[in-house]
Formats: C-alpha cells, structure tokens, sequence
C-alpha cells in the first residue's frame, strides 16, 4: 500500500480536513485537504509509486465548491470534460477528476465536501413564497412579525398592534384581522423574523423606506407575549353558561387588579395581560408607566418591580416574584465567571480568570470598570446579544439572564484589551483561530479549543 497523497499550503493550514480525493481504487489512501488553498501531490497512476504536483484546489466561498487548476503536462478530466494545463474548472461535491487525458491507466477521484458546521448552515435553505410572507393587514413583507393565536397568522407588530388598539376600542372582542377568529394570544415570532429579514436582505426591492418602518415601530406596542382580553371574557361566559358563579373571590381573574382597583387602576374586559417570566404569574399590560413591566435586554415581563410599587405581596391566589427579578445593571454583583463567558470555552475563561488574579482585582472590579465604559459608550456595542443594546447604561433594568450575557461582552472586551506580554504564558504564544468567537471546533474537540485563541474576531466564516 502506497502512503497517503498530500496537500501542500500555500496559506495558513487549519486543523480541520474540509475536502478529500477519495480513490476509487479501495487500495489507496485518500487525499486530504485541510488549507483553502494548497497544491495536490499524489499518484497519479497505478504503473508508479512516485508522487506528482498535478492540481491545485481553492475552496469557494460558498464554501460548497472548489475551483481546481491544472498544474500539470497533462489534460485532466473533471466530469468527463477536459481541463488543460494552467485551466480551470469548479468541482463540487462528487465531481469525478482523473489526472491524465484519459481513463486508462490513470487513478479516479471523487471529490468529497467534508460536512461542518459552517457548510451545513450554507446548505440548508429554507424555501419561502415571497406571498406567504405577506403582513394582511399593509400587504408586505413582515416587519418585527408577531403570530396570533389560537389560529397562528402572522402580521407585522406595528400592524396588528394598531389593529388591537381601534379593536378594543369598538368592540368586546379581537378578531384576527385575516380569518376574523377570536384572538386569545398575540406573541413575537423571532423565527419568522429571521427568515423575513433574511428574504429582504436577498431582494432589496421588498425592502421599505426607513420612514415607513419608523413609522411601523412606533405603532408596535407587542414586546412579549400576550393574553387578550377578550380571551378572559370568553371563559367567563362559558363558567356562566348554566348557573351563576359567584366570582368575588378572584378565582376566574387574571391578577389582584382584576378583582379590585389597586393604585387607582383595576382591570376591565378589556385589559391585555402579560405572563411574568419569573413567577407565571400575570399582570395587566400597560403602557407609558414609571415602573417597568419588561426587561430591556430580552423583553420579556417580570412582575416583581410593578406588584411590590402598589405594594402587593404574593398570596395563595396571586404568584408574585421578587423586585430583584428586574434590576438596574448596577445594583448587580458577581463573583464567579458565568458559564456564558468565551462562548462556553473553559480555557478561555481560565486565562481570563487568570489574568484578574494576577492583576490584584476581583470580577466585579472588572465588570463595574467597563461598565463605566459602556455607559460613557466607549464600547461598540454592535456584538452585544441584548435587545435595544445602544440604550444599554448603568441604570438599565435588566434580568439575571442578560446581566450574565452582558457581563459575557464586556469580559470580551476585557480580554482583547490585555496586552499579549500580560497573557499567562501558556496563552500568550497561541495564534489566533480563523473563526475566532464565532469557532465551533472550540465546543467539540478539546486540543483545538486550549492551543489557539478564540477571543478575537472572525477572519474566514460568515461572521467576518
């Protein structure tokens, strides 16, 4: 048995095989590729052992093809058409490729695309009629899309929003704007709004003017999911339906202000209400209020901070959270890295956990330092995976949740703002991944994880 053919870089070599030559003769060993872009040498012919610079193979950018470039004397065949000395021909995965002018006496390859996180995500496509993705109500494409229920249409929030407010305003019910069934449920959809945002990106001709989704957004009044109130009327005529029920105890009623005015406010038919993400239990929505009912970072309800501002303490009826559920960034302490920290990387977060130690800090020194940074908007913010993060300062009220994923950021900042003589030893020598934050080898194989550098920015991949 002959070794193995090779493939000599021309670029950086990366740890990971991302295309073979695979013989057709089962006696021989594979090619693999690993650079994006190297030379192929190996046996182009059973009569000999000796190993030959015959082609080179640049990966695409689709990262589904390869463009292959005769570096031979001879003709090549790729699928069958032939490919002259210093000519050119993409090959994609299962493209046939014979180094010689014929089959008769030369090796057969097929060329085989290695499966990996980034080319799965290029090869999986979702197929959408533009129609179907069409907000009823103003006939575009959705924007910040929410989906009703029980009959789960779709329509943009600032549409349906407007529409649920002329709604409660004429009637004792909300109607889907589409079917005309009763709506009990209106939600955001993140999913389809990836795939509308996505489809405009791909067809700037659906795209709106920015005065027009300007607009759209300051009708929007959906932030979370909620439960209409027509939905706690219907039930309430079907427990009245054969008998009178005594109701004074709040037993059927969404919250205390359901059954009387707390604050000066008490819920009508009418009132939408919102489920708090800590406790399950429910407040009403309202809007332009001083004490919040959202988390800027997810928007997601909690109602810890709107019951203990009326004074409503938690009862065997009523479940109410705590106000530390909802708190300004500054009000937060920390003592520990949070898992989150690196993208989950163990050794990424023993490096950094180093580095503080050995600057005579604690994390929460750290953390309350760049979080001056960031309220006097020293830092760009554009990778920060928090809702609304332009508005993110000291005061913010924000969930345990988003704290950790916004102690996650500023950590990252922290790390590249060392310099590299300050790094442990063991981390300074390392070079940095191809794929940086956004590597997914680094979750998977341990040795790739601990000897390159992952907090740094993309250079290859779809993050760059």
């Amino acid at each position: 048995m002959v070794e193995m053919g090779e493939s000599s870089a021309s670029a950086k070599p990366s740890d990971e095989i991302w295309a073979k030559l695979v013989q057709s003769d089962s006696r021989y060993l594979n090619v693999e590729i690993r650079s994006d872009e190297g030379e192929i040498c190996s046996e182009i012919s059973a009569t000999s052992s000796d190993k030959h610079s015959w082609c080179k193979i640049s990966r695409n950018s689709d990262l589904c093809s390869a463009t292959m470039e005769n570096k031979s004397s001879n003709t090549i065949l790729v699928d069958g058409a032939e490919v002259g000395n210093g000519d050119t021909a993409v090959i994609k995965d299962g493209s046939e490729i014979i180094p010689g002018p014929d089959r008769e006496g030369f090796f057969s390859y097929k060329f085989q695309i290695m499966s990996s996180p980034e080319t799965s995500q290029t090869l999986l496509k979702i197929c959408v009629d533009v129609d179907h993705a069409k907000c009823s109500i103003c006939l575009n494409i959705w924007h910040d899309v929410v989906t009703v229920a029980p009959c789960l249409h779709n329509f943009c929030n600032g549409c349906f929003s407007e529409w649920l407010r002329r709604s409660q305003e004429k009637r004792s019910t909300v109607l889907c704007p589409q079917c005309r069934a009763v709506v009990q449920f209106v939600g955001k959809n993140h999913f389809l709004r990836t795939i509308a945002e996505d489809m405009v990106r791909a067809d700037s001709s659906l795209r709106r003017s920015h005065d027009e989704v300007a607009l759209l957004d300051t009708y929007a009044s959906v932030r979370s999911n909620l439960v209409i109130g027509s939905a706690k009327k219907s039930r309430k005529r079907a427990n009245t339906s054969t008998t009178m029920v005594d109701q004074s105890d709040g037993s059927d009623h969404h919250c205390p202000q359901c059954v009387t005015a707390v604050g000066g406010f008490r819920c009508n038919n009418n009132t939408d209400h919102l489920q708090c993400q800590a406790c399950g239990g429910m407040m009403p929505s309202r809007n332009g209020l001083s004490v919040p009912q959202y988390c800027l970072g997810c928007d997601r309800p909690f109602c810890g901070p709107y019951w203990n501002a009326l004074g409503v303490t938690r009862s065997s009826s009523y479940p109410v959270c705590s106000r530390d559920t909802l708190k300004p960034i500054s009000e937060y302490t920390i003592s520990a890295i949070p898992l989150l920290v690196h993208e989950k990387n163990p050794h990424e977060q023993k490096i950094t956990e180093s580095c503080i130690r050995q600057m005579g800090r604690t994390l929460q020194d750290v953390i309350s330092e760049w979080i001056v940074k960031l309220n006097n908007k020293e830092i760009d913010t554009t990778r920060m995976t928090l809702n609304h993060a332009d508005m993110m300062t000291a005061g913010t009220l924000v969930c345990s949740d988003c704290y950790q994923k916004l102690v996650s950021f500023l950590l990252y900042w922290f790390r590249i703002s060392i310099p590299n003589h300050l790094l442990p030893p063991e981390a300074s020598a390392r070079e940095d991944c191809w794929y940086g934050y956004a590597c997914r080898t680094q979750h998977r194989n341990e040795d790739h994880a601990r000897k390159l550098n992952h907090v740094c920015r993309p250079t290859r991949g779809s993050h760059f």
